[in-house]
């Protein structure tokens, strides 16, 4: 994709072609899935309606930030709260392909829903080239289940309209700068939500630590951008891990969780590299997170692998 333009003028011819009446729109609030939307609301106007699903599994703040974001991006959407569904489907859950098939199926019975609501029978969603590649099928790998690949049900009622699905991350940008888009160069929040960043079981006092422990990273990074410490990263969070490990408040001994702090540079999210961090930085992550979370997370890590071998987000 060389021309950003003519890519929205095809994207939006494609799209009246494939949607004759209306259509439902998965908007998560990432770029991916904010283009996708944008490119919707271009070509059929009040005839898409972009759905945001707060899931129970998102960033702090989010829900509020994601608003602002859809607000600068002059496009209208529908909140729908259904993070009850999605803690049920993960119940128990501690295997990473079995959670993103279920975080992927419950956004299905949302959209499901909606789309009777809205009389439509089409889902348009922001799916691009690293989601159907590292989800394997036919002679490729399974790296992982993307939620909004491999995580849809064979049941599903509706026909999936995919415009940005040939396109890498770095093209996606290009066409975000082409549309106006705020923020085009932020960091990417993954589908699936916090669950991907909660290694074994799923719970809401795991995933609130891990919400915490991501927020304190965030803003770290933040910091040190604005500082010069460091370039600004591809992107940058924080993993909780279901090990028990011993740690000191006071003086008395404590068993408390583990967090790690996951920090790359990447282009396109198909390689990246682990970013090296001055040791302050890292020194305040480490004491904000543990004194934030005190007795519950006693440990912080700091993950150095590239990509390959590991993927970018742990699960």
């Amino acid at each position: 994709m060389n021309d950003p333009a003519a890519f929205v003028e095809e994207a939006v011819r494609r799209l009246r072609h494939d949607v004759p009446e209306r259509t439902i729109v998965a908007a998560s609030g990432g770029i991916d899935s904010t283009v996708a939307a944008l490119l919707a609301h271009r070509a059929l106007g009040e005839r898409a309606k972009a759905i945001f699903v707060d899931t129970g599994l998102l960033r702090a703040g989010e829900v509020e930030q994601v608003g602002r974001f859809f607000a600068a991006s002059q496009l209208p959407y529908e909140l729908v709260s259904a993070a009850d569904l999605f803690f049920e489907a993960l119940a128990g859950v501690n295997d990473p392909e079995e959670k993103r098939r279920r975080i992927g199926a419950a956004f299905v019975r949302v959209f499901e829903t909606e789309a009777d609501k809205f009389h439509c029978d089409r889902l348009i969603q922001g799916t691009i080239a690293p989601d159907w590649i590292e989800s394997g099928g036919q002679l490729r790998d399974t790296i992982k289940t993307h939620h909004n690949v491999g995580g849809i049900p064979k049941d599903m009622r509706l026909t999936l309209v995919e415009p940005l699905r040939d396109l890498y991350k770095d093209e996606v940008r290009a066409v975000a700068r082409h549309l106006g888009v705020p923020e085009a160069e932020r960091q990417p929040f993954p589908g699936p939500g916090l669950a991907v960043r909660v290694n074994g079981p799923i719970t809401r006092v795991r995933v609130e630590r891990v919400r915490i422990a991501n927020a304190i990273v965030e803003e770290e990074v933040e910091r040190a951008v604005a500082a010069q410490e460091i370039a600004r990263p591809w992107q940058y969070f924080a993993v909780l891990l279901p090990v028990r490990t011993v740690g000191v408040t006071g003086d008395n001994r404590v068993h408390g969780e583990a967090v790690v702090v996951r920090i790359v540079e990447s282009v396109d999210a198909m390689t990246a590299t682990a970013m090296a961090l001055p040791r302050p930085v890292l020194g305040r992550m480490s004491e904000r997170i543990t004194r934030a979370l005190s007795g519950a997370v006693v440990r912080v890590l700091y993950d150095i692998t590239d990509k390959p071998p590991a993927t970018i987000e742990w699960e």
